[in-house]
């Protein structure tokens, strides 16, 4: 009897048992997905509007308190600090007790914090609350990770992106808001306006799924499987028949069942970590991330995200003092304070816009040429269009330029936060993505200090050379990936 069970195991694998990412294949992105992208997509509008609310307050707060220019830098760069530790912080929390708590906490650290600060008595308060708005906004990862747990491969890329496009809606959101509220009620009204999407969050949270990937790492699959029921009863569809299984390794003809078979369980029984510490969970992960089959991608992930952060936001430094027309050796930032100029809010839609017709190449190309090829040919394009920016140049081909490059820094930046969760398990996933995050943030915080340096003693050339050493750097780092994920089942 024992040997006929196991030849019928063994003979109808196929039909007996199912992944997740077998389910989700079948099930299909349907208006269960749909919901999840417009909730995750409201949080990554929030942090968006967040970090560009900073071109806005700074300047404002400036004026009106006559701090130093300094001091009125001080206000982005510990918001940066904060997003570092948020974004390890935050990694490590969602893989240890889920991903809703993941997104918990950056919702009420952030949409609470974020409409304290707009009651800062003074300029130290303003930093400290500010601070702590970066840690919930480092945070913010997890929504992504979250949504792309749901979708199906064979359209992950693709909806991914369309995930990634809220990002540019709220940057042009926020320009909008700022337009209208900063000449007539102030900064403070600006800050507290800009938490209301935190808000929704909150409000929402109560309806909002676990991921299901999640709960079968951690063996509890049969509140995976309900999950999966619901996604499949919203979609009209099916799960496949059979039992859910969450295989360890899988072989070139399939799932090896007899790695699996331990792991087909019940939620009274089941075999989890769950004897482990959260401390132990935690240092797991990051074992995971730098052990012999992980390390060489964690560590170019690590540079490419420095490499596309430092890119990004010298690009947008390069674009603010395009406005200023030739003055190449003004200060930087000094066309800011203009705040009731409408060409200053105009310049910032335009800018914002670029990102636009990345997020269009990026989901056009992601899941037909691949991640690899389409974030490294994204980047080599943007090293191209900045080179030319080291000679004088009329500002219509410079704005032509910069617009062309920040298309493709977005374009790619989008592939990469799609690549990223797809090389770890679900296991550590949050946390490798969120020490990824962590080093980006470094590169942001360096980038507007290289820039104003060199801008400001009017040496433009090496300007230009460091950001494209950056850039071919972060192309030959995107080719040296070893995996390529396009339609390929996450681990």
């Amino acid at each position: 009897m024992a040997g006929d069970d196991d030849a019928e195991a063994g003979g109808g694998a196929e039909c007996c048992y199912y992944t997740t990412d077998d389910a989700l294949s079948h099930v299909g992105f349907g208006r269960f997905q749909a919901l999840v992208l417009a909730y995750a997509g409201v949080g990554w509008t929030a942090e968006a509007m967040e970090i560009m609310l900073l071109s806005f307050v700074g300047p404002a707060v400036k004026d009106e308190w006559g701090i130093s220019g300094q001091q009125q830098g001080l206000i982005t760069s510990v918001v940066f600090a904060g997003m570092l530790i948020g974004a390890l912080f935050g990694g490590a929390l969602s893989d240890t007790y889920g991903r809703r708590t993941g997104f918990l906490f950056t919702a009420v650290v952030t949409g609470m914090f974020g409409f304290l600060s707009a009651l800062s008595p003074n300029y130290i308060c303003l930093i400290a609350i500010r601070f702590v708005v970066g840690i919930g906004l480092g945070a913010g990862h997890v929504l992504g990770t979250w949504f792309l747990e749901f979708v199906p491969a064979a359209k992950r890329g693709t909806w991914v992106v369309v995930f990634h496009c809220s990002w540019t809606f709220g940057t042009i959101l926020q320009a909008l808001i700022a337009w209208a509220i900063m000449p007539v009620l102030g900064w403070r009204w600006l800050i507290a306006l800009s938490s209301s999407p935190c808000f929704i969050l909150l409000i929402f949270y109560g309806v909002t799924p676990e991921s299901p990937r999640y709960l079968c790492s951690r063996g509890r699959t049969a509140d995976a499987k309900f999950i999966l029921e619901k996604i499949a009863k919203m979609n009209n569809m099916a799960l496949p028949s059979g039992i859910l299984i969450v295989p360890l390794q899988r072989s070139d003809n399939g799932v090896d069942l007899e790695t699996i078979r331990p792991l087909i369980i019940s939620q009274d029984n089941a075999a989890t970590d769950v004897g482990l510490s959260s401390k132990s969970r935690s240092i797991n992960a990051f074992r995971t991330l730098l052990s012999r089959r992980f390390i060489r991608s964690t560590l170019l992930l690590w540079f490419v995200f420095f490499a596309f952060s430092f890119a990004y936001y010298g690009i947008v430094l390069l674009t603010s003092e395009l406005s200023t027309g030739e003055k190449w050796c003004a200060p930087v930032g000094m066309h800011l304070r203009q705040q009731n100029d409408a060409r200053f809010y105009i310049n910032v839609l335009v800018t914002s816009i670029a990102e636009f017709p990345g997020q269009i190449l990026a989901a056009l190309l992601v899941d037909r040429v691949g991640r690899k090829l389409s974030m490294g040919g994204f980047v080599f394009l943007c090293f191209i269009f900045v080179a030319p920016l080291a000679a004088p140049l009329g500002e219509g081909l410079a704005t032509t330029l910069l617009f062309s490059a920040r298309t493709c820094i977005t374009a790619s930046y989008a592939v990469l936060y799609i690549y990223g969760p797809e090389i770890y398990p679900t296991s550590c996933r949050n946390t490798g993505v969120g020490v990824a995050t962590s080093v980006g943030r470094i590169g942001g915080m360096v980038a507007p200090l290289v820039a104003v340096g060199l801008l400001e003693n009017c040496h433009r050339k090496e300007a230009v050379f460091v950001f494209d050493l950056v850039l071919c750097l972060a192309a030959v780092a995107c080719a040296l990936f070893p995996l390529e994920t396009k339609n390929c089942q996450i681990q």
